[in-house]
C-alpha cells in the first residue's frame, strides 16, 4: 500500500481502470438483483420428496449432555436436540414439523450424565427412492411419540417428592413392560437405488461425542420404544475395597419379576400404580476376564426399567460390597407387597421383612452407567453401514472408527496421567487406610468415630462418621401417598387438562 499512499482519488480510479480491462463494458441493470436472488436460497419443499421409515443406532458420551430427551432452553445441550439439528441440517427431516412430524421414537431415555453404546431411534426421513410419501398413519403414530419442540412447555411437578431441577426434564421416563410391546414386522425390501449415506452424512455434522453406528430400514409400524423386547444396562466400577461375592449374591436376587418401588424415583406426574418389572439377567463381571482385579461391571438386562432404577440398585450393591449391609437387604427392598411376601432366597436364611416405603439413601453416580444394547425381535432390523470407498490399510473414509480410536487413546493417556499424579502425591502423603469390606482378611477394623468414604460410583464418595442401616432409616412417602398429594396439589390442574385432552381425542376418534 505504500506506493499508493499519496495518490489522489482520480489517480486511484485511473489505476483501477487500468487493472480491469472490462471496466468500460456496460453492466446489466438487473445484475444486482440477480445476485441478490442467488443469495436467497429457495425454500426446501419436503412434500416434493418421498419418505421412508428408518432406525438409527448410535452411541454418545453422556457427560457432555443434559440427558437424552429433548428439552426447552436446556442448560446443557441434549442428545436428542443435537441429533435432531443434524437431521435438519442434512435435510432429512423438516424442522417445522418437530419430533412429532417425523414420528420420532426413542428406545430409552437416559438421565443427565448417562451414556449409551447402542441407543436406537426410529423416524421418517426424506428419501431418494424406494419410498413413499408419508400419509395419515405417520401423524397417527406421532400421537404416541415424544413432545415436539414447538409445543407449549410442560409443567414440572413442584412437590418435594416429585421431579425437581434436572430430574423434572425426564418426562415419562418409565418404560412399558415387554409384555406390552408391539409385535415387529420385517423391514421392507430395499433396493440399491437410494444411496443415502446416513452414517457419514450425520457423523459429518454431529460432534465427536455422538456417533451414528448403523441404520436400518424398518416397517411402517415399527417403534424403537414400543417394539423393544429388552434393554441391557452396564454400570462400571472399581472392585477396590468391595466384596464382589456379596454383591453378586445381592444382584442375583433381582432376577425375575419383582416390585421395584423401593429401587426407583417416583414421578407423581405419571401417576404410576404398578412398579413390577422383569429382570432377565443380573451379574457382576470383570470387564476384562484376563484381569480379574481390574474394573468390574454390573450387567443388568430387563424388559423395562423405572426412573433411576439402575442407579438405585447400584447404590444398594455398593453398600453390600462394603459390608455395611448384608445381601438379604436386596430381598427386603423387593418385598414391597404384604399380600405376596417373598420367601427366603437361600435355605436357612430368614424371611425378608416387608418394606412398603423406600428408605432414604443416595443413588449411585450417573457417569459409569451405559445403555449398552436394545433388543428387538429377530428380523425386525437389518443394520447396515454406508458403502464407503476403501482406502489404504482397509480403512473406509466414511467409518467413524478412526475418530473414536483417537478419543479412546486420549482417554487412556488421561487415565495414565492421573495415575502418575497419584504416584507423585504418594511420595509425600500416606494413602488412607482401607476399612472395607468390613471384617475382610487384611482389612483394619473400623475405629469408633472414624470417617468412612462410602462409594457412590464414578470415583464419587460420601464421607460419614456414622452409618445407619437401610431398614432403620426414615421411610419416604409410599407411591400411593405421593400420587395423592400430587393430585390434591399442583398436579390437579395438569391432570384435569390431560383428562380433557383424552376426551377430545376419544371424540375425534369416534368421528
Amino acid at each position: 500500500m505504500e506506493p499508493y499512499k499519496n495518490w489522489s482519488r482520480e489517480e486511484l480510479i485511473a489505476r483501477l481502470q487500468q487493472l480491469d480491462p472490462h471496466h468500460d463494458r456496460p453492466r446489466p441493470a438487473h445484475a444486482h438483483h440477480q445476485q441478490q436472488s442467488l443469495r436467497k436460497s429457495k425454500p426446501f419443499d419436503f412434500n416434493a420428496y418421498p419418505k421412508r421409515k428408518i432406525a438409527l443406532k448410535f452411541t454418545y458420551n453422556g457427560i457432555h449432555y443434559g440427558g437424552m430427551e429433548f428439552q426447552r432452553d436446556p442448560v446443557l445441550p441434549t442428545v436428542e436436540g443435537v441429533l435432531f439439528d443434524a437431521l435438519v441440517h442434512t435435510k432429512l427431516v423438516d424442522r417445522d414439523g418437530g419430533l412429532e412430524g417425523c414420528g420420532w421414537q426413542r428406545c430409552g431415555r437416559t438421565d443427565k450424565g448417562v451414556s449409551a453404546a447402542g441407543q436406537v431411534v426410529s423416524l421418517w426421513v426424506r428419501s431418494g427412492s424406494n419410498a413413499k410419501p408419508v400419509v395419515a398413519e405417520v401423524s397417527q403414530e406421532a400421537s404416541n411419540s415424544e413432545p415436539s419442540p414447538s409445543h407449549e412447555p410442560q409443567e414440572v411437578a413442584e412437590e418435594g417428592t416429585g421431579l425437581e431441577g434436572d430430574f423434572g426434564l425426564m418426562g415419562d421416563f418409565d418404560e412399558p413392560p415387554t409384555n406390552a410391546s408391539l409385535p415387529s414386522n420385517p423391514p421392507p425390501q430395499d433396493s440399491d437405488e437410494d444411496s443415502t449415506n446416513y452414517v457419514y452424512k450425520l457423523n459429518h455434522i454431529l460432534p465427536p461425542t455422538i456417533r451414528i453406528l448403523a441404520w436400518s430400514p424398518v416397517a411402517d409400524d415399527f417403534s424403537a420404544r414400543h417394539s423393544c423386547r429388552w434393554r441391557h444396562y452396564k454400570y462400571f466400577f472399581s472392585p477396590q475395597d468391595l466384596d464382589l461375592g456379596a454383591m453378586s449374591d445381592a444382584a442375583a436376587r433381582l432376577v425375575g419379576e419383582h416390585d421395584f418401588r423401593n429401587l426407583c424415583k417416583i414421578d407423581p406426574g405419571k401417576q404410576l400404580t404398578t412398579f413390577t418389572r422383569r429382570i432377565l439377567h443380573a451379574s457382576i463381571d470383570p470387564v476384562d476376564p484376563a484381569r480379574p482385579d481390574g474394573l468390574h461391571v454390573l450387567n443388568l438386562r430387563g424388559n423395562a426399567f423405572l426412573y433411576n432404577m439402575v442407579r438405585h440398585i447400584m447404590a444398594v450393591l455398593f453398600l453390600v460390597g462394603t459390608g455395611l449391609e448384608r445381601p438379604w437387604v436386596m430381598s427386603a427392598l423387593l418385598n414391597a407387597d404384604p399380600a405376596n411376601p417373598l420367601p427366603p432366597f437361600h435355605a436357612g436364611e430368614p424371611a425378608p421383612p416387608v418394606v412398603t416405603g423406600k428408605p432414604e439413601y443416595i443413588i449411585a453416580d450417573p457417569l459409569p452407567l451405559v445403555l449398552w444394547e436394545c433388543g428387538y425381535d429377530e428380523g425386525a432390523l437389518d443394520w447396515r453401514v454406508d458403502r464407503g470407498k476403501v482406502v489404504l490399510a482397509g480403512e473406509t473414509a466414511k467409518s467413524p472408527l478412526r475418530g473414536m480410536m483417537c478419543a479412546h487413546e486420549r482417554a487412556v493417556i488421561g487415565a495414565a496421567l492421573e495415575e502418575h499424579f497419584l504416584k507423585a502425591a504418594e511420595a509425600h502423603h500416606e494413602r488412607p487406610r482401607p476399612y472395607f469390606p468390613l471384617g475382610a482378611p487384611g482389612v483394619d477394623p473400623l475405629p469408633s468415630g472414624a470417617m468412612m468414604s462410602l462409594p457412590l460410583g464414578g470415583g464419587m464418595v460420601k464421607r460419614a462418621a456414622t452409618y445407619t442401616p437401610l431398614l432403620e432409616r426414615k421411610r419416604m412417602l409410599t407411591p400411593e401417598e405421593v400420587n395423592e398429594r400430587y393430585c390434591l396439589g399442583r398436579g390437579a390442574k395438569k391432570l384435569e387438562r390431560r383428562a380433557v385432552a383424552d376426551t377430545v381425542a376419544d371424540d375425534n376418534a369416534d368421528e
